[in-house]
């Protein structure tokens, strides 16, 4: 299974776990190491990633965000934040072609100008 293919595991098991309620772990039993690594990671800087989404996402209260957009972001920056091997350009498109193709017409621009921002903040640029 490719790494795209598990990263939109991860993002559907955390998805998952929000809606309902069921725990990480039954949710991510059977899966491949890769996503229970990345989606327990998410899991683990749950507090640290929500933060930096919500105040990158301009005009928007995190509660009001679709719960798979956040998780798609979530998944994204756990990887940009915390993964040596994966260049940040790579999770961002990840996470944009995870929105294309599971969520709403405008979420892939949110998706990628919220993580795009945050990049360039840390970075120091703009």
């Amino acid at each position: 299974m490719r790494r795209s293919d598990q990263r939109r595991d991860a993002v559907f098991a955390c998805y998952q776990r929000d809606v309902t309620g069921r725990p990480l772990d039954e949710l991510l039993a059977g899966a491949r190491p890769f996503t229970r690594e990345l989606a327990e990671a998410v899991e683990g800087h749950r507090e640290q990633l929500d933060a930096a989404i919500g105040a990158h996402a301009r005009g928007w209260e995190l509660g009001r965000i679709a719960p798979l957009e956040l998780n798609v972001m979530r998944v994204a920056l756990e990887e940009i934040e915390h993964s040596e091997d994966v260049p940040d350009a790579v999770a961002i498109d990840e996470a944009v072609e995870i929105a294309k193709e599971y969520c709403g017409a405008d979420a892939p621009g949110f998706v990628n100008g919220v993580l795009g921002a945050i990049v360039r903040e840390r970075q120091g640029v703009g």
